[in-house]
């Protein structure tokens, strides 16, 4: 299911611009802040730089959905794992996810679906519209813009090709996908289109994020922007994530090396603008900082523009407490001791440790992040350990792990040995990542068994890559509108 503008109607287009002025960050910035017109017509949206402004933001805006990056997509994921031991059983925060049972009419499926297809067409919109009225805004900035949209659009498509198609590397992408909508759609005349390949989504995907590594900008002007908009190193650092996802070792190193040339820690970003590096603390990037240069991009919230409620992953988590860490899971690793400074963004209740990365109380003001420069070294030490370069490998997982652990030392059969390290590697994304969206993407993309879990009131069965269930869905709401899905 398409969302669109409808012509000639001004409402739709009032929304995405009104919406987009939300989405600004902690420290005001001229740009981000314009004060809106009140009747704009669909027609009239790009006569002015303010009101395009307000439709970039708009595209940030339905990125944030919350069944997309406001948070809810990453608790989707990892559900998907082992780490989380549901209490609730609660279709409405996720638990559907967790037991692996989505049908194509569970809520969490239709609406994922729509928000990512929303950000996508938001995207198209945008692109379409500066090319249609150039001069509007200088080229410099309309270049900007749309390097903004294609690595929106990337990203959400990354999103749905994850959850709704099978795995790239069990077929090298032959699979059928989802619809690869790259126009931007104002009526109902285009729904019915067929679904692209798996390996076209990905093609898609890269071809975005080259774009966007090309226009956009180096950096911002304030620390938090470059936190919240997408800039030169975003799309780099997500590319490696991608190719990852591809099995293309070579790509991800070239990409990542990009953003980490040094062959020894420190690794840190010395080419681009922002110096991405590792923080020493990282429970302050989840608390007090939240626009360091660890965090590469990531979902404001603020008091005006915020999830409350089930729609919150802060309160699903930590409020709620609808999920416990299983005590057999990574959490009881040794790789993961109890001296660790990562164990201190979780939390004891009546004898279970709970999740909080995301621990302010209501509003739920915690940034979401999108990805981290820990995630890029980490792909880069797979990558490196794939490959056989296993003392570049062992150096960054060393760098993760002993930034919040310093005196913890992998034994040598473990970084000398290819299966040992990438296991360790495997690890070490599971406790520096947990609750960031990553545990079902990685067991996917390995092609592994989703593995049992529970507890003695509520267990589900192990999920294999043949099983239907292995992927989610095609929502209900595609199905009744695109004769060809």
């Amino acid at each position: 299911m398409k969302t669109y503008f409808k012509s000639h109607r001004k409402s739709v287009a009032i929304v995405l611009l009104l919406s987009g002025l939300l989405f600004t960050s902690c420290e005001n910035n001229e740009d981000l802040n314009i004060a809106p017109d009140t009747t704009v017509s669909d027609k009239d949206i790009f006569k002015t730089p303010a009101r395009i402004e307000g439709l970039v933001n708009g595209i940030y805006k339905a990125f944030k959905g919350a069944s997309l990056y406001g948070g809810r997509f990453l608790l989707y994921q990892d559900q998907r794992g082992e780490d989380f031991i549901n209490i609730t059983a609660n279709n409405f925060t996720g638990y559907e996810s967790w037991n692996n049972s989505y049908s194509s009419g569970s809520n969490d499926i239709n609406n994922l679906w729509g928000s990512a297809y929303s950000a996508i067409n938001n995207a198209n919109i945008l692109i379409e519209g500066l090319a249609a009225n150039p001069g509007v805004v200088t080229e410099e900035k309309a270049r900007q813009y749309i390097g903004e949209a294609k690595l929106v659009r990337a990203l959400s498509y990354y999103s749905l090709v994850i959850s709704y198609g099978q795995p790239y590397n069990k077929d090298a992408g032959a699979s059928k996908g989802v619809p690869l909508r790259l126009k931007a759609e104002t009526g109902a005349a285009n729904n019915d289109l067929a679904r692209s390949s798996v390996a076209e989504i990905y093609k898609q995907v890269i071809k975005d994020l080259d774009e966007a590594e090309a226009a956009l900008p180096q950096s911002y002007a304030s620390a938090d922007l470059n936190t919240t908009r997408a800039h030169v190193s975003t799309a780099i650092a997500l590319k490696t994530r991608v190719y990852l996802a591809m099995n293309n070792w070579a790509k991800v190193i070239e990409e990542a090396a990009k953003l980490a040339p040094q062959t020894q820690a420190p690794f840190s970003t010395t080419a681009s603008d922002v110096k991405h590096v590792l923080q020493p603390d990282i429970t302050v990037i989840f608390s007090s900082n939240y626009a360091t240069a660890e965090s590469i991009f990531s979902i404001p919230m603020s008091s005006l523009d915020s999830y409350t409620g089930q729609s919150s992953i802060a309160y699903i988590y930590n409020t709620n407490l609808e999920y416990y860490l299983n005590p057999t899971g990574i959490l009881g690793d040794a790789q993961w001791r109890t001296t660790d400074k990562r164990r201190d963004l979780t939390r004891t209740v009546s004898g279970k440790q709970y999740f909080k990365k995301y621990a302010k109380p209501s509003p739920f003001l915690d940034y979401i992040p999108v990805i981290r420069y820990s995630e890029v070294l980490l792909n880069y030490a797979e990558a490196a350990a794939k490959t056989g370069n296993l003392t570049l490998s062992a150096n960054l997982l060393k760098a993760v792990h002993q930034r919040s652990d310093a005196s913890y030392v992998f034994a040598p059969a473990v970084l000398s040995d290819p299966n040992q390290l990438i296991d360790a590697i495997w690890k070490e994304r599971r406790i520096e990542l947990l609750g960031e969206g990553f545990r079902g993407p990685d067991l996917l993309r390995n092609l592994q068994t989703l593995p049992a879990k529970g507890d003695s009131k509520l267990q589900t069965p192990a999920v294999t890559p043949s099983d239907a269930n292995y992927i989610f869905p095609p929502a209900n709401t595609e199905l009744a509108t695109n004769k060809l899905y």
